[in-house]
């Protein structure tokens, strides 16, 4: 999920937990069934930020929509606060030959009006989801379902054209509570993505006015939305109807939208706000002894890049990838971690995140990493002699209201610049939410800083949603034909290790071509207010809302 939103393995009986442990304070790793306790009457206020877009299941990639969206909608599974799947609104998901899957639903599921939840109203999202003229960002992960290439009608170089039919052949409705899912090869990871947003059930209502459902939802999740006030607050109420494991131990959630990081600290700070994720760097360095036991630093699964985009003349052909190795070798991962992120990074050796199974820190080509500001000079030079820098100014973009990012991007430009000899500066953007929509129109005119949180535990989502060709979160529209073979050939691995082992070969053709640049790999850090008790972070490093409870 997203950005900053994972297949762990391939083999559904492969999930096990990644074992993520707080490092100080806070969270024991407890699951959702038996955390929480107090008083249940609490409306927990929850750090949060505008979503870039309507809360639709298949148009949601990114963290401030994602959260809202995990806590009112429910799929066919979910994942517990270790990452591993557990049933939802799925009785069964059986295959044979990890090709053709049959589903069941639980009977008498209901949506939060008290609708039936049928097998239809999942068939029904995901046809919709993944149809080219509904333009919706998540529509890659339906990629691997018989009849993709037809409704998406993606042509070779990734651009969508028309689609010559409305529906995937693949799904098929069976009865109310079953449907049938082919793939165009065995995967067996299937099951494993089941419960991130894309995948989630929708209304006949909210598909035939998506622009309606996607300001008030009718949803499935343990909460439902009671009221959006745009760019000042969610706020979500439990929802009777869910009976799902995820069962609110407060009375709602309600995410305030800040604008910077640190005003969302002082707020924590004056107990006006219960839960933050993402402390902000110029408290790094006094949050544990500010909030004492209320504080945490945890690992999860999720990086920090840097995206230079393959439309941008200056980075195209060999020119641009020495001066993609150059900016890469300019930056000292170490000493921005060290100064600014008070040691709570670690410094990234691939693409993915180290508490996935199949990791791997030796990955070929992974000396690009390394800072070298002499080598950075010898590349930037090399690129000029092929075709010469025109002067320009390299900018790197970020979103203020992000924790920390205006320090390192201001910290790594001035890197660049003394180390290649170019002008360098950060391109502010107000919120998350503006930076977001340039990226996704294609309209940047140098780098931006991303960070990826896991869907669904995997080294696939790492990968494939966001180099695959025309995929959905492949902000600098990179495309190659030997990367999106590699991740076909994963997939379709008959065993855990083998496919993680070709991800990681896909991963050295990555690193040759550097569509991204690896910064570091994410430790959470937040804490709470003196109102609330039962918090911990999840394996993809949110807040597990539902177990919080007054005091």
């Amino acid at each position: 999920m997203r950005f900053s939103r994972i297949s762990k393995a391939l083999g559904v009986a492969a999930v096990v937990a990644m074992g993520i442990t707080a490092c100080s304070g806070g969270g024991s790793g407890s699951t959702d069934t038996n955390a929480g306790s107090g008083n249940t009457s609490k409306v927990v206020n929850a750090y949060g930020g505008e979503p870039q877009n309507p809360l639709l299941p298949a148009n949601t990639n990114e963290v401030f929509g994602g959260r809202v969206m995990d806590m009112i909608y429910s799929g066919l599974v979910s994942y517990d606060a270790s990452g591993k799947t557990v049933n939802e609104l799925a009785d069964s998901i059986k295959t044979t030959d990890s090709q053709n899957y049959t589903i069941k639903i639980k009977p008498g599921e209901k949506f939060s009006d008290g609708s039936p939840v049928t097998a239809k109203n999942f068939v029904d999202a995901w046809n919709f989801g993944a149809l080219s003229t509904n333009a919706q960002l998540n529509s890659y992960f339906f990629e691997s379902i018989d009849g993709y290439k037809d409704v998406s009608a993606m042509s070779a170089d990734g651009k969508t054209a028309a689609p010559t039919a409305q529906t995937m052949s693949g799904l098929a409705v069976v009865d109310d509570t079953t449907f049938t899912v082919k793939l165009s090869q065995p995967e067996s990871d299937f099951p494993l993505r089941l419960g991130y947003t894309a995948f989630y059930p929708m209304t006949e209502a909210a598909i035939a006015d998506p622009k309606a459902s996607g300001e008030k939802p009718v949803s499935t999740g343990p909460y439902m939305l009671k009221t959006w006030t745009h760019n000042s607050s969610i706020e979500l109420v439990p929802n009777p109807n869910y009976t799902g494991p995820r069962k609110p131990k407060n009375a709602g959630i309600t995410f305030k939208v800040y604008t910077t990081a640190d005003a969302a600290y002082s707020d924590l700070l004056s107990n006006n706000l219960d839960v933050l994720d993402g402390i902000p760097a110029a408290s790094l360095k006094s949050f544990q002894s500010d909030l004492g036991d209320r504080s945490i630093i945890k690992p999860y699964a999720g990086n920090a890049t840097l995206t230079i985009p393959s439309y941008l003349p200056a980075f195209q052909g060999e020119a641009g990838k020495l001066r993609r190795q150059a900016i890469s070798k300019s930056i000292d991962r170490e000493l921005i971690i060290d100064k600014i992120f008070n040691k709570t990074k670690e410094i990234a050796k691939d693409f993915t995140a180290p508490v996935l199974e199949g990791y791997s820190d030796s990955i070929p080509g992974s000396d690009v990493l390394k800072f070298d500001a002499t080598a950075a000079k010898k590349l930037w030079d090399q690129a000029n002699a092929i075709t010469p820098w025109d002067d320009s100014t390299f900018t790197i973009a970020y979103n203020v209201d992000g924790a920390g990012n205006k320090e390192y991007v201001d910290a790594a430009t001035n890197e660049i610049k003394n180390a290649l000899g170019i002008k360098a500066e950060g391109k502010p953007y107000a919120t998350f939410k503006e930076l977001r929509n340039d990226v996704n129109k294609k309209q940047l005119t140098g780098a931006s800083r991303a960070g990826w949180q896991a869907d669904y535990p995997s080294l696939y989502n790492f990968l494939g949603p966001l180099y695959g060709t025309g995929a959905g979160s492949n902000d600098g529209d990179y495309s190659n034909p030997a990367f999106d073979a590699k991740l076909k050939e994963g997939l379709s691995a008959k065993s855990t290790d083998e496919g993680n082992k070709i991800f990681n070969q896909a991963q050295e053709i990555l690193f040759k071509d550097l569509p991204v640049i690896p910064l570091w790999y994410q430790e959470q850090t937040g804490g709470w207010s003196n109102n609330v008790t039962g918090v911990d972070f999840g394996w993809n490093g949110v807040p597990l809302y539902q177990n919080i409870t007054g005091k």
